[in-house]
């Protein structure tokens, strides 16, 4: 028993470090403004190539509502978007 006491220890510790990471990357700006980005360029691009698997479950499940509504945010704003995707590459 003793054997196993410093691994469950050091799994604990890495948990806690994983968590104090995205914990900390949540609260940073630029991170949560680049993986929004990312995610609306993401849906943007899943529904152009596949809009019947978007567009036929938006109204089934929230999941995939979301997704949805990041991907029209991605049709509409596509200008808007890309200089934001240029200015978070530059910056």
């Amino acid at each position: 028993m003793p054997r196993s006491l410093p691994r469950i220890v050091s799994v604990y510790q890495g948990c806690c470090r994983l968590s104090l990471f995205l914990s900390s990357a949540l609260f940073n700006f630029n991170a949560l403004l680049l993986v929004i980005l990312l995610l609306i360029c993401t849906c943007a691009y899943v529904r152009q190539m596949m809009p019947g698997m978007m567009d036929s479950r938006k109204d089934q499940n929230i999941f995939y509502n979301v997704f949805w509504k990041f991907a029209r945010i991605g049709e509409r704003l596509s200008p808007h978007v890309s200089i934001c995707c240029i200015v978070m590459a530059v910056g």
